[in-house]
């Protein structure tokens, strides 16, 4: 066991997910216990930029287990080795290099160590800085916790804040079915995803969608409409379609909502429901209707399975560091706590397999991927 730290920095970077406070509380009830100071980093690496850092101490993280987002703030736009600090006349981006002073801001305050929760993006980063910091000379450890509501994190089996978004999903689909079967529509709802598609999977088999798309597998508009035609023919009262943002035709590409210049991950998918929707009505003259859950998917309490999860990751990334195993991961991997390198997870997306057994079960039961 190695010598314990006398301080170490916390921060939340990234989207937001239900389960973050839930880290926040684990990680420095943990610290405390084992005298050791903890220092939270506010709005992600955008406190880090800003020099906005504060003492978080036991009455900070009481009572916060059960509240969505997190008290320390986040951003998905603040990269220290790419930020965005203004804009040209013409209204571009201007990107600094800010690492160095990053580097200064935490030398002041005395940390060397960062436990971070966040996604690849945030895990992309943090390699980076690690590696920055090591040229200049002034070591600096990272112990990542894996946190998104897409599922998508490499080198895990899941991440904390996915169940909540998939539990809110699934509320959805039921919802929208009742108003769907009394007036014989097609619904058709959007969940969020990027490029992955496990809150589309997974609340779809939950609610027992008639049709699942996601980002994985190319659908063909014609398998879509045929469904909802044979179901409409056979008596059906209507027909759910679950779609991920980032599903595409066949042929085609992902639909865009918008881009943005100053964030890390610049896509911002949306709109394909109601291009699912439009096509469905057009083809087969079934009133169809859609839906984007968006941004709920993000927001409110996290069910009891990511609050038990997220404390068991917190917990376990001070086991990491009480062992002395810096720039890691905690990761879960065939049910077990375990961890895995940072750079591992950097810059990579874990997306479903086309042999994932939800798949099959979800094929045997006759739901349509539209292929």
């Amino acid at each position: 066991m190695t010598t314990l730290l006398a301080r170490i920095g916390l921060i939340t970077a990234g989207g937001d997910c239900p389960g973050l406070n839930a880290v926040i509380r684990a990680v420095t009830k943990s610290a405390i216990d084992l005298g050791i100071e903890v220092l939270g980093i506010e709005d992600g690496f955008l406190g880090m930029i800003e020099d906005r850092v504060r003492p978080l101490l036991f009455n900070d993280v009481s009572n916060i287990l059960t509240v969505g987002g997190t008290v320390l703030g986040s951003s998905n736009k603040a990269n220290p080795m790419r930020y965005a600090a203004s804009k040209d006349s013409g209204g571009k981006p201007i990107f600094e290099h800010r690492a160095d002073h990053c580097l200064g801001v935490l030398a002041r305050h005395g940390i060397d160590t960062i436990v971070l929760a966040g996604g690849d993006g945030s895990m992309s980063i943090a390699a980076e800085l690690i590696d920055h910091a090591a040229l200049r000379g002034q070591p600096l450890r990272f112990i990542g916790v894996p946190k998104t509501i897409d599922n998508d994190l490499f080198g895990t089996d899941i991440t904390f804040g996915f169940q909540t978004a998939v539990s809110i999903a699934t509320e959805a689909l039921d919802r929208v079915h009742t108003t769907a079967a009394s007036h014989h529509r097609a619904m058709v709802v959007e969940v969020m995803g990027r490029n992955a598609g496990w809150i589309a999977l997974h609340a779809g088999v939950a609610s027992g969608a008639d049709v699942i798309l996601i980002p994985e597998i190319d659908f063909d508009f014609d398998s879509v409409c045929r469904v909802v035609v044979e179901r409409s023919t056979h008596g059906k009262r209507c027909s759910i379609i679950c779609v991920a943002e980032g599903a595409k035709p066949r042929g085609g590409a992902a639909v865009v909502a918008r881009t943005d210049l100053t964030s890390p991950d610049p896509v911002r998918y949306g709109g394909v429901g109601k291009l699912v929707a439009d096509t469905i009505e057009a083809r087969t003259g079934i009133e169809s209707r859609y839906v984007a859950l968006g941004h709920v998917q993000r927001g409110g309490m996290p069910v009891a399975a990511d609050r038990v999860l997220a404390t068991q990751l917190g917990h376990h990334a001070m086991t990491l560091l009480r062992a002395g195993r810096f720039n890691r991961m905690v990761a879960v991997r065939d049910g077990q706590l375990t961890d895995v390198e940072i750079r591992l997870c950097a810059g990579k997306q874990r997306t479903v397999g086309p042999d994932d057994p939800l798949i099959a079960a979800a094929c045997g039961v006759g739901v349509v991927f539209g292929e």
